[in-house]
């Protein structure tokens, strides 16, 4: 049974390109469309939980067009995206003025969703204080711009989505309790893909066929008997989206309308450089020889431990792109206790503390 959805309607509404589609068979999966459907018409928040690659955005999407609000319109913001101190003005606009570059007014997200609805994905890496202007919209509808005094108000259904445990956010003090209670009128979790063994197949044929028409092939591809073995014996970790960018290879590098080889690594080569995977053991095992090593003998507790210290440490800052704000949310530290490693890592190196931002 498919599932697909539409845009009937103006032009300039902004329906975000989703990668997956709601497609499926599988008793779960109609389960899932079945509380998504009822939930729809009600005009509450949702929270959407699953795994990357699951269709979060698909189902807020499929959410708005069976709403009473189906003819406003749908705003997605990737929370994660953003830089923290981005995140505020972006989502409530700001005035003429309001900080360095601000030379005019900018409505929000909030606003250009007003009567629609605004899918925030990846809410979990909300700042604490943004999250508090949230909770005032979600309760009252009512929000202020940066640098503004006037309260603007909207009537706007917020759909929020993550694949982080929210729960453990709260109790780390990373997320407020009062808003995971307000945004979670109800809970869907989008089952992954290996929940879903009769839709492997359905979905596989699917993405098959619209890559051979993508690429003027007359034909429709046919999996053989390894080939959909393979796919069926695969635990896709990243969900459809995966089984989408792995039946399109096959698709693509077939040269007949017989799919025989599944690759589901597409870094897999007998050629590919040992540099590459020494250097990852290197990052995510082997303990570098710690910055500071002069001040702690190597061979203590103490130089062991903080050496795998400053690893974590610089694999964290390197993976986030040296914001430090996420990599102590990746470490599982707080913002205060990640300053705290970051100064000594820093006086180790002897640099001065100063000489990056917090948002670097």
């Amino acid at each position: 049974m498919k599932r697909h959805i539409n845009n009937p309607h103006s032009a300039s509404r902004r329906i975000p390109p989703s990668s997956v589609e709601a497609l499926g068979q599988s008793e779960v999966f109609l389960e899932f469309q079945e509380r998504l459907s009822r939930v729809a018409p009600v005009n509450r928040p949702v929270l959407i939980l699953g795994e990357r690659g699951t269709g979060k955005e698909l189902a807020a999407v499929r959410l708005h067009y069976l709403s009473q609000r189906w003819q406003g319109a749908f705003l997605a913001l990737n929370c994660s995206a953003l830089a923290p101190s981005l995140i505020e003005s972006e989502l409530f606009g700001y005035e003429k003025g309001a900080f360095t570059g601000a030379s005019q007014q900018r409505i929000g997200r909030f606003e250009a969703a007003d009567g629609g609805t605004l899918f925030l994905d990846e809410i979990g890496t909300v700042p604490l204080e943004v999250q508090e202007k949230i909770l005032r919209v979600v309760e009252y509808g009512t929000f202020e711009r940066v640098g503004a005094t006037d309260p603007v108000e909207v009537d706007t259904r917020i759909v929020a989505a993550t694949n982080a445990d929210l729960k453990i956010l709260v109790a780390g003090g990373r997320f407020k309790q009062d808003l995971l209670d307000r945004l979670s009128f109800e809970v869907l979790f989008v089952p992954p893909l290996r929940a879903r063994g009769e839709d492997i197949m359905l979905l596989a044929h699917h993405f098959a066929g619209r890559m051979a028409v993508e690429l003027g092939r007359q034909d429709l591809p046919v999996f053989s008997a390894a080939a959909k073995e393979a796919l069926m014996g695969y635990n896709w970790p990243g969900n459809v989206r995966e089984l989408k960018n792995v039946v399109e290879r096959a698709v693509y590098r077939s040269d007949s309308d017989r799919i025989n080889t599944i690759e589901v690594d597409p870094f897999r080569s007998p050629f590919r450089p040992p540099p590459m995977e020494a250097t990852a053991a290197t990052e995510t095992v082997s303990p570098p020889t710690a910055v500071g090593a002069e001040r702690v003998p190597a061979e203590s507790l103490e130089g062991a431990v903080w050496a795998l210290k400053v690893s974590m440490l610089e694999a964290a800052l390197k993976q986030t792109r040296f914001n430090q704000r996420k990599a102590s949310e990746l470490l599982g530290l707080t913002y205060h206790q990640f300053r705290g490693l970051y100064r000594r890592y820093q006086q180790d190196k002897g640099e001065s503390v100063e000489k990056s931002s917090p948002e670097n």
